[in-house]
């Protein structure tokens, strides 16, 4: 069960990363086409990531994973609805959600570990700001959203092979290297 949720929950977060990395650059029709996969199969890893780490107790972790699903629902509908600006209510949702789960997050990992006290909790709290904040901003349209992104994949990357989790950590290397990609590739279409 183990393997299968990591080939789950890996392989969509891999898939996700490499047609959104690939929409960069690509004509609006061609870029919607690939977003609108992208962010489907985003949503369908979240509910294997929250099972994997809620079995090694990454309680901050785990809840970011549900937590993100507002930012990953306003992407699918922002290019559903073929609109450069997101839908200004679930830009709020999404919003609430992005910025009061990290915040929550901190406090109770500050809280459960009586301050920072390991480097499994540092990892989080990047994989915890890189994942909300990527998810939220890409959401958006923002090109920042990839760097953040970054953070979470390499937190994450350090984190399940800290755990013994090595299919998932060389996962998270494989989405680096597309998350580098797609910022390269918007940051060069942005300056077409």
């Amino acid at each position: 069960m183990n393997i299968a949720l990591q080939i789950w929950g890996g392989g969509c977060y891999l898939v996700n990363k490499i047609f959104f990395a690939l929409a960069e650059g690509k004509s609006p029709h061609q870029k919607r086409r690939l977003k609108l996969f992208g962010w489907s199969i985003y949503i369908l890893g979240v509910p294997a990531w929250v099972i994997i780490l809620i079995g090694h107790q990454n309680w901050i972790a785990a809840s970011i994973e549900a937590g993100g699903v507002p930012s990953m629902l306003l992407g699918l509908y922002t290019v559903y609805k073929r609109s450069r600006l997101p839908n200004k209510i679930f830009d709020r949702i999404a919003s609430f959600f992005t910025y009061g789960s990290i915040l929550l997050g901190i406090i109770y990992s500050f809280v459960d570990y009586g301050g920072i006290t390991s480097v499994s909790q540092v990892l989080e709290m990047g994989v915890m700001i890189g994942f909300l904040l990527g998810s939220y901003l890409l959401a958006k349209n923002n090109r920042k959203g990839w760097l953040f992104f970054m953070l979470m994949n390499g937190s994450m990357a350090a984190l399940m092979y800290t755990q013994h989790k090595p299919l998932l950590a060389i996962q998270q290397l494989a989405s680096l290297s597309f998350v580098v990609y797609g910022f390269y590739a918007s940051n060069k279409a942005k300056s077409l």
